[in-house]
């Protein structure tokens, strides 16, 4: 599982209605194919093989969703673009996203893109692309390459790690820096300084820590499972959290950390996770099916579908009711905790399937924030003073 976050809105910039349009599209834009065999994958079954071809989104629905998003757009417009591997699509269809996206969008509109891919794919005219439109592209590497090449494999078996890395040269070679994207499992989750001493010798600079999950968003009704167990998350966060807090001077975007001082400097969190409500982002499938979340993504809870009803009648979907209460729902226990005001209860996804007001919902890593809480609140309630020092 990989999430590239938002952009944090502007509070200058008029957001839309909520019955206009979602804060965001995110589209699997070639449904479930890909191109390797990724042993953890949380929504592909495909396992590297493309038989029948590649399943793009129909021009005339790519048109009018984006001709709806961004007519009713009001300062800016995002849009996160998934797969399975979203670059099998080809370069021509993405050109045809930011033409409409130029077509349809009102004066003065920020458009975001962001993308997440393997990074297998990436040539010097996807790199120059991605430059020209300011795209946000997410990278998945999991480490170095003996630790890589464990999970992210081709279907015959081979590793990817030299693939991908060529594309993040590649990359950089544009002057596009990308966010890496790593998941925590089994294979890397106790080797806290490789991974670290890694990243410091290929300079990444945008990283996010992504928990393995040993489900599948089709399983929306399933209890959350975990590679990792909590204890290990947690320890991880705070070892993680000391490389990146270097003395009061961090030098790398950690998003979860970037998180928690937004939320010490009185500010929302850009991670759906820790934010006080779900976010109305809308999930579609090369098909148009809707649906409130990547983690919810079967039949009980599909919203609609883009091809016959408008953004706005998605938007008022009653799926989106369930969300809007999940998160709020607490436990007892979460609402007596004095970190509750940083998690905001976790996700409601990672709670047992179960009701809550028994005191049995917390989510599966509630141990591993309050480890971290416990571990650096002193540090990063420092840092958040010395940023509003600054500004005096």
């Amino acid at each position: 599982m990989n999430r590239i976050s938002l952009p944090t809105a502007s509070p200058c910039i008029k957001e839309p209605s909520l019955s206009e349009i979602p804060q965001a599209i995110m589209w699997k834009t070639v449904s479930e194919q890909c191109n390797l065999a990724c042993k953890y994958c949380y929504y592909s079954h495909c396992q590297g093989q493309l038989r029948g071809g590649v399943q793009r989104i129909a021009p005339d629905l790519l048109q009018k969703v984006i001709r709806e998003m961004m007519s009713a757009a009001r300062g800016n417009a995002t849009f996160l673009w998934q797969g399975g591997e979203p670059l099998l699509a080809g370069l021509p269809f993405f050109e045809q996203v930011v033409s409409f996206q130029a077509q349809y969008a009102r004066p003065h509109t920020l458009i975001h893109n962001a993308i997440q891919t393997n990074g297998t794919l990436i040539t010097r005219r996807w790199a120059a692309f991605f430059k020209r439109y300011a795209f946000v592209v997410g990278v998945s590497l999991d480490g170095p390459q003996h630790i890589h090449d464990v999970q992210r494999i081709t279907s015959s078996g081979a590793g990817t790690y030299s693939a991908v890395m060529k594309g993040v040269h590649t990359l950089r070679a544009e002057g596009v820096d990308p966010n890496i994207l790593m998941v925590l499992h089994e294979d890397n989750i106790q080797r806290q300084e490789e991974l670290f001493d890694w990243m410091d010798r290929e300079s990444f600079r945008h990283v996010q820590f992504i928990p393995c999950m040993s489900f599948t968003s089709q399983q929306s009704t399933t209890d959350a499972s975990y590679a990792i167990s909590a204890e290990q998350y947690g320890q991880f966060l705070c070892r993680a959290f000391d490389w990146w807090y270097r003395e009061g001077r961090p030098v790398s975007s950690i998003r979860m950390f970037e998180d928690w001082l937004q939320q010490m400097l009185g500010l929302e969190s850009s991670s759906c996770i820790h934010a006080s409500s779900c976010p109305r982002v809308l999930v579609l499938d090369h098909l148009g099916n809707a649906y409130p979340c990547d983690f919810f993504i079967q039949p009980s809870f599909k919203l609609g579908n883009a091809s016959d009803q408008t953004l706005a009648e998605l938007n008022q979907a009653a799926a989106w009711e369930f969300f809007r209460q999940a998160k709020s729902d607490l436990p007892l226990s979460c609402k007596q905790c004095k970190y509750v005001h940083y998690c905001r209860g976790g996700c409601p996804r990672n709670r047992p399937m179960s009701d809550s007001s028994a005191g049995i919902g917390c989510d599966y890593f509630c141990k591993s924030y309050r480890m971290l809480y416990a571990y650096a609140e002193d540090r990063i309630r420092l840092l958040a003073q010395q940023i509003l020092s600054s500004k005096d």
